[in-house]
């Protein structure tokens, strides 16, 4: 058994995990998918990442998963805790140093957009949320996910520099969603090899994936969590 550590992203709240939670639970994993701060515009991604860690406590075994924004504070918690493995769901790599105001630029993320929403009539980018963001995710859980928007992340969050000298020394994967209108697949298929040095894997679905296809993200986790499980009992 694992225990799975799910960090949200901007606007969201642990509850976005929840279908998710309910198949690794089935799984006979323990699961984890706390609310970070919302709501208040000094909290830091320091203050994220100890949200978490509180919420963690003794526990071990973790496999600690951040989607999106969440991507800032994951690889932190990472960082202070016996991590098995981290998980970046679309997550946003930050680079040592960089803002989360700055990664955008650094990425190269509109270019990308602009690229995609090229290809595909303007789908990518689209200000309808249920274009860019829920296309793929059944409508009623799509209008309960807009209705549970938060205040988070902060301005100070935000603004702030990545906190970490490097990435943290821990077995790192990252799950691509193939029919990602809000990340276009093309910028993290060249953004994690440059920032990560590894291949992203993929998957099926738009950017709210744990929504639309939580079995399947559910699958990949417990895969990773098995072959973590079998490194550690190998050594």
């Amino acid at each position: 058994m694992s225990t799975f550590v799910l960090i949200h992203g901007g606007g969201d709240s642990g509850w976005h995990w929840h279908l998710v939670e309910a198949a690794l639970r089935a799984r006979g994993h323990d699961v984890l998918a706390p609310d970070l701060p919302g709501g208040d515009g000094s909290k830091t991604l320091t203050d994220y990442a100890d949200a978490v860690v509180e919420a963690v406590g003794d526990r071990r075994d973790l496999v600690v998963v951040g989607h999106s924004f969440g991507a800032f504070t994951a690889p932190l918690v990472a960082d202070r805790l016996p991590v098995d493995v981290l998980v970046l769901l679309a997550g946003m790599i930050p680079s040592p140093g960089e803002s989360p105001d700055e990664w955008w630029a650094g990425a190269g993320y509109r270019s990308s957009v602009e690229e995609q929403a090229g290809r595909d009539g303007g789908l990518t980018g689209n200000a309808d949320p249920f274009v860019c963001f829920y296309h793929d995710v059944p409508p009623e859980l799509a209008e309960e996910a807009m209705g549970r928007e938060r205040d988070h992340p902060s301005w100070a969050a935000s603004a702030a520099p990545w906190p970490l000298d490097a990435w943290p020394d821990v077995p790192t994967r990252f799950v691509l969603c193939a029919e990602d209108r809000f990340f276009p697949p093309g910028l993290f298929r060249r953004l994690v090899p440059e920032r990560l040095g590894i291949v992203p894997d993929e998957i099926a679905g738009g950017h709210c994936v744990a929504l639309s296809r939580p079995e399947e993200v559910a699958d990949l986790l417990a895969g990773y969590a098995a072959t973590a499980s079998a490194t550690r009992a190998g050594r």
